[in-house]
């Protein structure tokens, strides 16, 4: 019995051992920039001048400056139109996409399914080029409008929003795609044929058997959809910049220009924090709602 208890503590000991430059790596690049990114946004740290070397805690002052900042408010309901509009597009879209090709033969989804992906594998600056070209007052859209004699609309300043959640939608819809066709394919046939047999309709087989099946799916792909549209940047940037005005200017674009532009540091990473807590409480929110029954 002590050989074996020994012989057990020698084996944890070697995977404790082997598992060390793993957790240095999660130390040094995650946890100690999370603790640093905390410690300051609670300080008048900046780019440039004497705050630049010999910066102080200010306590809760950066975030006081910033919420009494009308741009502030401003930016948060950008975000929210931004994330629920792709969002919806997104999981809908890929959902849907996923849904009609179950079925289809191998040749139909091999051509379908690069050219959904292609716009996921660019580059987020790539997409935005091609989205401001084809959005563009001499652009592709405004070229087919011409056909049925419509007047060219500039969509980048008419409405900036939209062009800027389209985009967003055609760049991150193969996600969704790609994980439902994933969640879809584990979904039994037999089931469905059941259901259809006992006189069950195509919608009515689709809301009140496949959905619940593949409700922990849709939970994680709406989770990391969340957060990664919440950090999209450099796509409004190389689009609209955050204009015209304020009209695109999400939390991305306003931390960028008070810790970057305005050389505030401080004021940078506080709203940075307050974008992490939003997309913490969006997590904890999608997970609540959409949370397996229990058996």
């Amino acid at each position: 019995m002590p050989h074996t208890k020994s012989s057990r503590f020698a084996r944890e000991l070697r995977q404790s051992v082997l598992l060390t430059p793993s957790l240095l790596l999660l130390v040094v690049f995650f946890i100690v920039p999370i603790i640093l990114t905390v410690y300051y946004s609670f300080t008048n740290l900046a780019l440039t001048g004497a705050n630049a070397k010999n910066f102080h805690f200010v306590g809760l002052y950066n975030y006081q400056t910033i919420f009494s900042d009308p741009k502030m408010w401003q930016s948060i309901k950008a975000t929210l139109i931004f994330l629920f509009g792709s969002l919806a597009g997104q999981s809908i879209l890929g959902f849907f996409i996923a849904y009609f090709m179950k079925k289809k033969n191998r040749v139909f989804r091999s051509v379908v399914g690069p050219c959904i992906l292609a716009g996921w594998v660019m580059p987020e600056i790539v997409v935005a080029l091609c989205c401001f070209a084809f959005y563009d007052t001499m652009g592709t859209a405004n070229a087919f409008l011409s056909l049925f004699h419509i007047a060219p609309i500039p969509w980048l300043y008419k409405h900036p929003m939209l062009t800027v959640v389209l985009a967003n939608i055609w760049h991150g819809t193969a996600f969704s795609m790609l994980t439902y066709q994933s969640a879809l394919d584990n979904v039994s046939e037999d089931i469905e044929e059941a259901a259809l047999v006992d006189g069950a309709s195509r919608r009515q087989t689709l809301v009140k058997i496949i959905l619940p099946c593949i409700k922990e799916t849709i939970a994680t792909n709406t989770m990391l959809n969340t957060l990664q549209t919440l950090g999209v940047f450099s796509l409004i940037w190389a689009m609209t910049g955050g204009g015209p005005g304020t009209a695109t200017m999400t939390m991305p674009i306003y931390m960028y220009n008070q810790g970057l532009k305005n050389y505030q540091l401080g004021q940078g990473t506080a709203i940075g924090m307050i974008l992490l807590l939003i997309g913490a409480l969006c997590s904890i929110i999608y997970m609540y709602l959409l949370k397996p029954e229990k058996a």
